[in-house]
């Protein structure tokens, strides 16, 4: 008989303490701090050790404690030490988080793990361990985005390439995606390498990786290629990291991309022996990456990529998979735009056969109504696993759908809800406002301005600290004001003329000594011969052109000169003319500033609104607003949540269906998934009717996504928006064109302001009918009949302050002219001062008002 202390692993009998036996009851009283809490699936979860498991963790139902509690249970169980587990994050901030609440369950044990991290941070921790083995010494530098440009320009120079036909930065950008996907500069399809410089796209790759082995250096996407690379090359590498690592863990598996799926399928394979054929346990190791997704219709390569070893004596033909566990929600992958392949999450079953699958689907955050609305939208996806998330809470209220006018009204309606929700006590922190594009956030920002809301941008600049917008602005500041010098000095030489640090550090000097502006020393410094004949050249032209400029502003309105500066500069072509991935959306971002023009009466106005919004820079614990794109708002979690912009072709976008169809389709609806999970209590969905896209007022349709939303957990509602809701809209007279609705029985500040802004000028854009309040048909018109004119429109207020016109004109009421204002009401003219009439209304008293403002009666 076999002693018991030899007997095989496979001779070992299961066993499981019996339910209500004397074991599973003692254990139970011996239940860990750290298990205290966990739902079923949840516990299931952190004491399944043993094999793959897949836990498919829905928005909200708490994988980060799964996470640090599996993590805790193994070290507490004795199956590995710290330094034997290997748990790998996307982010340096979630990295810190999973340390820190370890550091509370566990005390110092989690100061000896090493490796949990991010998969760079880690992969650079194995690369400088074994560099010689890569052609690299240990101390090897870690090139920025700057630094890879530039040595990317000093390549193409040397190769006879014209960098402004071929820019640096867009092969940058295909040299990431290449490394993305694991793929060596020997293995860039022909087709691909043929997409930059005329077919030299590889051989550019190539040298550029030559040139980083010379300089010791190496890129972000270095970390793991040359990790790949060594682990194929160097099996006996790969072999001590198998054996170290008894346990992996990974966090937000749906957003690998191909090199960080290959690097985990490695590290996660049984050890194999020395001497036996590599290519039957690692994936890509015959010379061509395995890429996820592509591989169902290969017979060999899925043989290849599976975790099975060639029949060897001595060796089973079956090895035990290592214990990975891997936690995602395929309903949240929405980063396929930057490598992400939701099919790896989607093929962990072929990966590792036998896994097995947890499914997290008991939520923690939203009300049912929320979440049956969410779950029935990411429903109608092919691409999933499946899965539907519930909640123990109450329904609470109900997701609604509110259509507008177009994209102000909008703004103005989201603004006056929020100004709602701030009286019935609600903190800003709790409310966040999600787009899909970046160019969306502009109205809001000036909407919040006008109200006095404060409000942050995460995930990027406000739109007006925007490096495009600043740069415009820097035009019109010069234009407006020529002593301007910090403005004159930002666009003095962008786009790029010859006009270098030299040359304005003379300019400088000349200022200095003659205590003059920089443009008016500009005006000196060209009739010598201190500059060079071209920079002097450049700077001449560039001085007539603002004179020419200046010139205009008398003839034109101040957004047509703000779009001939943008052309005539050649900021605009600059732009154009740059392949890099965020070039549209710059341009984007400039149609959506000349736009935001059309509010003001003149430049001045614009200019001094946009001080204002550039001042408001509260600190990061005020109160405020949240505001941000959808891509940014993964893993936070809001009491209230706008969802602004659902209409086909902002969202889902145009030019992911262009480019990816039905794949791009099904992320644009994981990201909706995502938005709508974001909110804990209150999701509120808008479209409007009419938006400017391209810099053209568009008529748009509903987003396909509010057709698929669960009629019982949706609401209808009306938009407060106000304004913009004219007799000459589709939708008939409106509630709002009432003078009788002005009396002192409705007047919340939030009502006045909705009206005042009917005389704001909202008359039409630029010709654009449908859409604007025509004034021919307004109570309040007087003798204007073009409603859609580009004529003047009247001052704007900011934050109760008047942007007034010129006070030389005389105005042509007269004393004791009755009258009747927007905001006031009907009064009696008291006092003249130019432009300016001093007004005794019958309800708000004595008032100083810009004649504009008022008609008479």
């Amino acid at each position: 008989m076999t002693e018991p202390s030899k007997l095989t692993h496979s001779g070992v009998p299961d066993h499981q303490p019996a339910a209500g036996g004397i074991a599973a009851r003692a254990r139970a009283t011996a239940t860990p701090q750290y298990l205290a809490g966990l739902n079923l699936e949840q516990r299931e979860a952190v004491e399944t050790l043993d094999g793959p498991v897949l836990v498919l963790a829905g928005a909200g139902t708490g994988k980060t404690r799964v996470l640090t509690c599996r993590i805790a249970h193994i070290l507490s169980m004795g199956r590995a030490r710290p330094g034997e587990i290997l748990s790998v994050t996307f982010t340096n901030k979630a990295a810190r988080e999973m340390k820190l609440r370890l550091g509370q369950m566990l005390g110092q044990a989690v100061e000896g793990m090493p490796w949990l991290g991010t998969f760079h941070s880690i992969g650079g921790r194995i690369l400088r361990s074994h560099a010689e083995l890569v052609q690299l010494k240990s101390n090897f530098t870690v090139l920025d985005v700057d630094d890879q440009i530039r040595l990317l320009k000093q390549l193409l120079q040397a190769d006879n390439i014209d960098d402004k036909r071929w820019p640096a930065r867009m092969l940058a950008g295909l040299i990431d995606g290449w490394k993305n996907r694991g793929l060596m500069p020997s293995q860039v399809p022909p087709g691909e390498a043929a997409m930059f410089g005329n077919g030299r796209g590889g051989k550019l790759y190539a040298a550029y990786q030559e040139r980083l082995k010379i300089l010791n250096a190496a890129d972000f996407g270095d970390l793991l290629l040359e990790n790949i690379r060594l682990f194929r090359e160097h099996p006996d590498v790969l072999r001590q990291y198998q054996h170290r690592f008894k346990f992996i863990l990974v966090d937000e598996y749906q957003d690998t991309n191909v090199a960080q799926y290959l690097w985990l399928r490695l590290l996660a394979q049984a050890p194999v022996k020395p001497g036996m054929a590599l290519s039957s346990v690692i994936p890509g190791a015959g010379g061509s990456p395995v890429i996820p997704g592509r591989i169902e219709n290969d017979d060999q390569s899925l043989r290849d990529s599976g975790p099975a070893l060639a029949a060897s004596p001595g060796i089973s033909s079956q090895p035990l998979p290592k214990n990975i566990c891997c936690v995602g929600d395929d309903d949240q992958s929405i980063y396929g735009w930057r490598g992400a392949e939701v099919d790896n999450i989607l093929r962990f079953e072929h990966d590792f056969p036998g896994a097995k699958v947890i499914r997290l689907e008991r939520n923690y955050r939203s009300t049912g109504h929320i979440l049956a609305a969410a779950s029935h939208l990411i429903a109608h996806n092919e691409g999933r696993l499946g899965k539907t998330l519930r909640t123990e809470d109450v329904d609470g209220e109900k997701v609604t759908v509110t259509g507008s006018w177009d994209s102000e009204e909008e703004a103005r309606a989201i603004g006056e809800e929020i100004e709602e929700l701030q009286r019935a006590g609600h903190k800003l922190n709790d409310v966040a406002i999600l787009v899909r594009a970046s160019f969306q956030t502009r109205e809001f920002e000036d909407r919040f301005v006008t109200l006095g809301l404060p409000y942050r941008v995460i995930g990027g600049p406000r739109f007006y600290e925007r490096a495009e917008i600043r740069d415009a602005l820097a035009y019109l500041r010069v234009i407006n004001s020529p002593a301007d010098d910090l403005a004159f000095e930002r666009i003095v030489n962008v786009p790029k003329r010859g006009l270098g640090d030299a040359t304005v550090q003379l300019l400088h000097d000349h200022a200095r000594k003659r205590r003059i502006p920089l443009s008016e020393a500009a005006r000196a410094v060209v009739e010598t011969d201190e500059l060079k004949p071209k920079a002097r050249g450049s700077l001449r032209d560039l001085l007539v052109s603002f004179d020419r400029w200046r010139a205009r502003r008398e003839v034109v309105s101040h957004t047509e000169l703000a779009e001939i500066v943008l052309d005539e500069s050649g900021y605009t072509d600059m732009w154009q003319k740059d392949r890099s991935a965020d070039a549209a959306g710059r341009l984007e971002n400039l149609k959506e500033l000349v736009r935001s023009m059309e509010e003001f009466e003149n430049l001045q106005g614009f200019l001094e609104h946009i001080s204002l919004v550039m001042d408001r820079d509260g600190g990061a614990e005020d109160d405020a607003v949240s505001l941000m794109t959808l891509h940014s708002a993964k893993g936070l979690e809001f009491d209230n949540v706008f969802l602004p912009g659902w209409e086909e072709g902002l969202f889902p976008s145009q030019r992911t269906l262009d480019e990816q169809g039905r794949a791009g389709l099904e992320e644009e609806r994981r990201l909706a998934h995502v938005g709508l999970t974001r909110a804990r209590r209150r999701a509120k969905l808008y479209f409007a009717t009419n938006r400017r896209i391209h810099g053209t007022w568009s008529t748009t349709i509903p987003s396909r996504f509010l057709d698929e939303l669960p009629a019982p957990n949706v609401e209808i509602t009306e938009s407060k928006g106000g304004s913009g809701w004219g007799g000459s809209s589709g939708y008939g007279p409106s509630r709002f064109d009432n003078v009788e609705s002005f009396g002192s029985s409705y007047s919340t500040p939030g009502w006045q302001r909705a009206q005042a802004n009917r005389a704001r000028g909202q008359g039409g854009r630029n010709g654009q009918a449908g859409g604007g309040f025509n004034e021919s048909q307004s109570p309040f018109s007087g003798s204007r009949s073009d409603g859609f004119s580009r004529g003047k429109r009247a001052p704007v207020t900011i934050e109760g302050e008047l942007v007034a016109k010129s006070t030389g004109a005389t105005s042509e009421f007269s004393l004791s002219d009755r009258v009747f204002h927007q905001k006031f009401g009907y009064g009696q003219v008291v006092k003249i001062d130019g432009n300016k009439l001093t007004i005794a209304f019958e309800k708000a008293g004595e008032k100083k008002v810009v004649d504009s403002f008022v008609e008479r009666v």
